[in-house]
């Protein structure tokens, strides 16, 4: 009887996490069907995210009803199979906006660097769970494991080039590191590496552009200069953005009426492009959504036992909650505009799918353990 008790509070209490997604996955939709009035290549967005989202929600109930352990056992191979796809995609990818990151499937396109974020996190979770650390040494052995391990598809997506995904592996690696019981000396030695060689890139770019040309290639650098100089306001998008936001209405312009043009509005800009549809209100019906959903995992973090469960949790959670800040902050002009979807939000059924097996794994674990939030 405590057990069927246990197993309906879960249940109830996972409303926390699909009432507010089902608000996005809604708000999310009628932003599809108007991006067609913006640009023809939009036309079929509402169709496929609304077969993401069925998939999706019928994966979660899939994961809940196998034994998912056994397939997350495989981890090695999960992560080897990626790390060939991200190979694949750069010989036989599809090149969009300057990154051959997709494959073509005639009706869709797959992003092997979004399914990446999944194994590489089951892989991690695994080498850091299984391999117990005495000394500095074990210590040691086990980070430098840890860094080749991110380090091949962080090169492979570096080709592509897609900077964003990189940015998202380190986040894994950085709260998988904090979460766990190395030494916290290691991470103030990584951050301290990656200052100066921020600092470093910073200063050839700055004062011996050439020298840096040399090293990172050309197509590299001019990528590397947008970024960094994004603050100069040159921008066609974030302009269109910004004045887009600046005049919506508390209500918004409303269906079928597009104010002005945003490039990448169903994608990188969705937030810009949902304030001007349906005004100022939505924008705040969105961000009580993704804080209802962030307060659930952070408190199944404080609430979970056993390390694998919380480890996949913190790393989950840590790379939704930075996503829904960079493109927040992308969108507004805080942060350079870097290729970052908005989770859930923005179209894209590579990124919806790999999240819904996260939210799958996870509600599986719960299920095993018997959480009462």
């Amino acid at each position: 009887m405590y057990h069927t008790n246990s197993m309906k509070k879960v249940v109830l209490n996972n409303k926390a996490l699909f009432i507010p997604l089902i608000i996005i996955m809604i708000i999310s939709f009628f932003n599809m069907y108007n991006s067609k009035f913006i640009n023809i290549n939009y036309t079929n967005h509402l169709t496929k995210q609304i077969i993401w989202y069925i998939l999706g929600f019928g994966i979660v109930f899939l994961i809940n009803k196998i034994n998912i352990s056994k397939i997350l056992k495989k981890s090695f191979i999960l992560y080897l199979i990626s790390c060939l796809l991200l190979v694949l995609v750069l010989i036989f990818g599809q090149e969009i906006n300057g990154s051959k990151a997709w494959f073509n499937l005639s009706f869709f396109s797959f992003q092997p660097s979004e399914l990446v974020k999944l194994t590489l996190t089951i892989y991690l979770i695994d080498i850091l769970t299984k391999n117990k650390t005495n000394n500095i040494k074990e210590e040691l052995i086990l980070i430098l494991k840890v860094l080749f391990i991110i380090f091949i598809p962080s090169i492979l997506v570096f080709l592509e080039p897609d900077t964003g995904a990189i940015i998202f592996y380190l986040i894994i690696l950085i709260s998988l590191l904090y979460s766990s019981n190395i030494s916290k000396w290691w991470l103030i030695t990584f951050f301290i590496i990656l200052i100066i060689f921020g600092i470093s890139f910073y200063l050839l770019f700055t004062y011996n552009q050439e020298l840096l040309i040399k090293i990172i290639g050309t197509s590299f650098f001019y990528r590397i200069e947008r970024i960094l100089t994004f603050t100069n306001n040159n921008s066609y998008q974030l302009n269109n953005a910004l004045i887009d936001m600046g005049s919506s209405s508390f209500l918004g312009s409303g269906i079928k009426k597009v104010s002005l043009y945003i490039p990448e509005a169903p994608t990188d800009f969705i937030f810009a492009f949902n304030i001007s549809n349906f005004g100022i209100i939505s924008a705040f019906i969105i961000l009580i959504c993704y804080l209802t959903i962030d307060y659930y995992f952070i408190n199944l973090i404080f609430r979970v036992k056993n390390n694998k469960t919380k480890y996949f949790i913190i790393s989950f959670f840590s790379i939704f909650f930075f996503q829904q800040i960079i493109n927040i902050s992308m969108n507004l002009g805080l942060l350079p505009i870097i290729g970052i979807p908005l989770p859930f939000l923005s179209y894209g059924g590579s990124t919806i799918i790999i999240y819904f097996i996260f939210i799958g794994i996870i509600l599986n674990y719960l299920k095993k353990e018997k959480i009462i939030i």
